[in-house]
């Protein structure tokens, strides 16, 4: 099955929910071995309504709508799809008992528009709403599948996986399922990526690479199709294989993970503990090892030294450091490295320095970092950087190629 997904709301549009029914119904689908080609929102218009739908008949053989089918006026999914079939709409009796059973149990007058949620379209499997009012639907015509499931996620996502899921496997002639791995880099621009697997890239098959990038990292999703869990995770294997061979001193994780989480997880693993010295980032590396359960084992402390002053004072850098070489420097920044760790009585001290932006400080243009790296056996070296950007981005690609290198660090004791 090749499917598309149509959720219906304006409030989708205007921003005010997010669109978190797509996300899910894909990954079942995934699962299941249902292609996903498009992903469809539209407003409360049957218009606009009518022709998303001949629009998705004509690329798909699943539809599946999201939303529309409650009591109100802008509520028009199954009035709209029921024209477009040429079917009648009719009471399910059974969802309409559990709606006059729902305003009774609460003391509530039923208005007559709630009867609207227990129409269904004639000849279809209804699914069962245990969580709501109205009711599911499924529907086969001209090759075509239908099936209309409720907006609110509390709704639609226990009747998917309790009626609609069943359906859909029912229908399905091939029993294939999609499994995908995502891998993860950072140090390496995706264009210089996908030079290094350029012609995996254009020979994929199954799997496919999919490259994709954001905040200064690079992913690649490899996603195979087969009969069985087992033999997708052969295929990929195989295409992650090949690429690590070509670029996996720069792969540091994969699926969910995170550089910090990486980060973490190596210090946990060695008993090291950590204490951070940070300037330009303002606390934000702190921050996010703080959002890491356990973290606190090897966590020290910190420092956010802002102000030259609090370098001074609170990280001893010293005024010979600050006079000669200022405090967006290489000096500064193996000093507050050093320090933080000698004072905090960790194994590894980590220090941020230098020029957010936008403008210049000392004389160094917005970009200019210094990382500083100190460990207890008295090694320490600094990562100079030279980046582009916002303001914002230049403090968040501070703070992970922080990770990176520390990272890449303790991974090559």
């Amino acid at each position: 099955m090749d499917a598309e997904i149509i959720a219906v709301g304006s409030e989708l549009l205007l921003g005010q929910i997010v669109n978190t029914n797509g996300r899910f119904l894909s990954q079942q689908f995934a699962e299941m071995g249902i292609n996903v080609f498009y992903h469809t929102v539209v407003g409360d218009n049957d218009r606009r309504l009518q022709q998303a739908i001949e629009l998705a008949e004509s690329r798909a053989d699943l539809i599946v709508f999201t939303g529309g089918l409650g009591p109100t006026k802008d509520d028009l999914t199954k009035e709209t799809i029921a024209r477009h079939l040429g079917k009648q709409l009719v009471f399910d009796e059974e969802a309409l008992r559990s709606i006059e059973d729902y305003f009774s149990k609460k003391g509530r007058i039923m208005t007559e528009n709630n009867k609207k949620q227990a129409l269904v379209l004639e000849g279809c499997h209804v699914l069962r709403n245990d969580h709501g009012m109205a009711p599911g639907m499924v529907l086969t015509q001209a090759g075509i599948t239908y099936m209309l499931l409720p907006g609110p996620p509390k709704e639609m996502e226990p009747m998917f996986l309790s009626y609609g899921y069943q359906q859909l496997q029912n229908r399905l002639q091939s029993k294939e399922r999609i499994e995908s791995k995502v891998l993860r880099f950072y140090g390496i621009g995706e264009a210089l990526l996908e030079t290094e697997i350029e012609d995996l890239l254009e020979n994929q098959t199954n799997p496919t690479i999919a490259p994709l990038a954001a905040d200064g990292e690079v992913t690649l999703r490899i996603t195979a199709k087969g009969e069985s869990k087992e033999k997708c995770e052969a295929l990929i294997s195989q295409v992650e294989a090949e690429i690590l061979r070509r670029v996996g001193q720069f792969y540091y994780g994969s699926n969910q993970t995170s550089l910090i989480q990486e980060l973490v997880k190596e210090l946990t693993k060695r008993d090291m503990t950590i204490a951070v010295a940070e300037s330009l980032t303002g606390g934000m590396f702190q921050e996010q090892l703080t959002t890491i359960p356990g973290v606190s084992a090897i966590f020290k402390g910190g420092v956010v030294s802002y102000a030259t002053a609090v370098k001074a004072k609170m990280l001893h850098v010293s005024e010979a450091t600050i006079a000669n070489y200022g405090v967006v420097s290489e000096q500064c920044a193996l000093e507050m490295a050093a320090n933080i760790r000698t004072e905090l009585e960790s194994d590894v001290g980590i220090s941020f320095t230098g020029v957010a932006g936008p403008e210049e400080q000392e004389g160094k243009p917005a970009g200019t970092v210094f990382i500083g790296i100190s460990y207890r056996d008295g090694r320490s070296h600094v990562q100079s950087l030279n980046l582009s950007g916002s303001r914002a981005q230049n403090r968040i690609r501070t703070v992970k190629y922080g990770c990176h290198y520390l990272l890449r660090d303790i991974q090559q004791m």
